[in-house]
């Protein structure tokens, strides 16, 4: 009994030090701390990190599924590059799964929690814009999103919707700056929250997909430059 605990506990904590690896390093990618075509050096980042090469593998094999990261075998492991195909393809699904989300939580008889925690997020997103913190304003920004998907029980949805976002964050930190975009996103967002609050599915759904066609604009448009600059 006492040797199969100590395995469990273990394996438990191989398990711990992976998702650390893992959410370090994705991190490092979404904000391009670790720009497209750096070679990811398992032993610097195990030695870095303080843990075996395992949890770095299995770390980096995660990455590789969500496509952040190509793996040659022989030849290494890179920060994948932006794809216009990656960009397309999670503005598709993200417009499909949030539009209908949106509308499922605005159908939804008690919404008080819900938009409770929205309004305080942006009243701290319009701060982060007072102070220019465009860090505090980017975690705002995937905070306010995951508040919205936490009341439904949907798992698979949320895994799903956070792969997308996290393709699509790269070109959308550049760009998170540029041409006012920072307020304009949070006058769309606030009139997600004002929709859900009319509790009419339609509207609030049409304020999402109003938004989402703006991050699109965004993404998208900046995708040939940072491709040009590789």
């Amino acid at each position: 009994m006492v040797a199969s605990t100590k395995r469990i506990q273990s394996v438990n904590s191989e398990l711990s030090k992976t998702e650390r690896v893992y959410q370090i390093l994705r991190r490092r990618i979404r904000e391009l701390e670790l720009p497209p075509g750096s070679r990811l050096q398992k032993n610097d980042i195990a030695d870095e990190l303080g843990v075996s090469r395992a949890p770095v593998n299995e770390a980096i094999a995660k990455l590789s599924e969500e496509g952040l990261v190509d793996v040659f075998p022989q030849n290494g492991s890179f920060v994948a590059p932006i794809r216009p195909e990656d960009i397309r393809e999670s503005m598709l699904i993200r417009t499909g799964l949030e539009v209908e989300a949106v509308r499922r939580i605005t159908a939804m008889q008690d919404n008080s929690d819900l938009l409770d925690k929205l309004d305080s997020n942006l009243s701290q997103q319009s701060r982060a814009l007072e102070h220019n913190d465009i860090a505090w304003l980017d975690s705002l920004d995937e905070e306010f999103h995951n508040t919205l998907y936490s009341v439904l029980s949907a798992p698979r949805v949320h895994r799903l919707l956070d792969t997308c976002r996290a393709l699509l964050d790269r070109p959308r930190f550049k760009t998170l700056w540029e041409a006012g975009r920072p307020f304009a996103t949070l006058k769309e967002h606030q009139r997600i929250v004002d929709a859900i609050r009319t509790g009419d599915p339609d509207f609030a759904g049409q304020a999402m997909r109003l938004h989402l066609r703006m991050v699109a604009k965004s993404v998208e448009g900046d995708v040939p430059k940072l491709e040009d600059a590789d």
